[in-house]
């Protein structure tokens, strides 16, 4: 009778979180994927099927958007786990400072996004930006960081990097802290240096906080909004174009039902690439 109460009693005690979980994520995301099969409007809608489905990918920006995604999205993933670690080692190791420099390196990540992409946008002017200023003083013509089709997406890229890097930063110093250091101790033993250690020992052992590194900012890259928005609009043309800028268009010309399935397309693409990705991780993990 007493663990029959305290069974009762605890499954009642989840039913709040249950609700708020149904309401704000369960339910939004069922009703999206039905929107998505209509032309709506706050008002009334129609259902049409797979029409919007088949109008997003007819988009000549589509494909355009596609790549440029994936291209950022690795571009962002990769400097932030190399830079990542190479930062997290520095920073758990024995030089002064070592708690000042942390927050220097984690700030960016608390600033807004959308006020860090007008604030480089502005230093990458290329008339009277800070960055071509400052080149120009060496005597070197600086390019069109946000205007030239070649280098405008890897432009902000290295914005987005800039900004989350500090995240990854302090995963890696809470996986490498959590190395014991009688592994370092025995190997300066055996006469290893610092390279040794990084590579046989910091390395491998830092392979959970890695892999979180990689799940977090891949999904972040494929999923990037703001900052694209707020630097370049997708421009010049269809250059910057990320799938979730060329969504937030269709939105602003009214079409709410073509931006909702381009939302559907969007999550099961994340979901496509993130959860292979995910178990793939995770194998290699265990199998460490």
């Amino acid at each position: 009778m007493t663990k029959t109460k305290m069974r009762t009693y605890s499954y009642f005690f989840l039913l709040p979180a249950g609700i708020i979980y149904f309401v704000f994520y369960l339910l939004p995301t069922i009703l999206s994927f039905f929107f998505s099969m209509t032309r709506w409007t706050l008002t009334k809608w129609t259902y049409i099927g797979f029409e919007n489905y088949a109008t997003f990918f007819s988009e000549t920006s589509l494909s355009i958007g596609f790549r440029n995604t994936l291209v950022y999205a690795v571009v962002t993933c990769g400097l932030k786990v190399v830079l990542g670690l190479l930062l997290g080692a520095f920073l758990t190791s024995r030089i002064l400072f070592k708690n000042y420099l942390r927050s220097v390196i984690f700030f960016p990540t608390l600033l807004s996004t959308i006020a860090v992409g007008i604030a480089f946008s502005t230093m990458m002017h290329p008339s009277h930006g800070m960055f071509n200023t400052v080149l120009a003083s060496l005597g070197i013509t600086g390019p069109d960081w946000l205007g030239n089709t070649k280098i405008a997406l890897l432009s902000v890229a290295m914005v987005d990097v800039w900004k989350g890097v500090g995240v990854a930063t302090v995963i890696y110093i809470a996986g490498i802290s959590a190395i014991p250091q009688e592994y370092y101790e025995a190997l300066k033993i055996d006469g290893g240096n610092n390279y040794s250690a990084f590579r046989n020992i910091t390395l491998p052992l830092s392979r959970p906080a890695m892999n979180s590194v990689i799940i977090l900012a891949f999904i972040g890259g494929l999923r990037s909004f703001d900052l694209i928005w707020a630097m370049t609009k997708g421009g010049p043309g269809f250059t910057t174009d990320l799938i979730a800028s060329i969504i937030y268009k269709q939105y602003q010309a009214g079409f709410y039902g073509l931006a909702t399935a381009g939302n559907v397309i969007l999550f099961i693409a994340v979901s496509v690439l993130a959860f292979p990705l995910y178990k793939f991780l995770t194998k290699s993990e265990v199998n460490l």
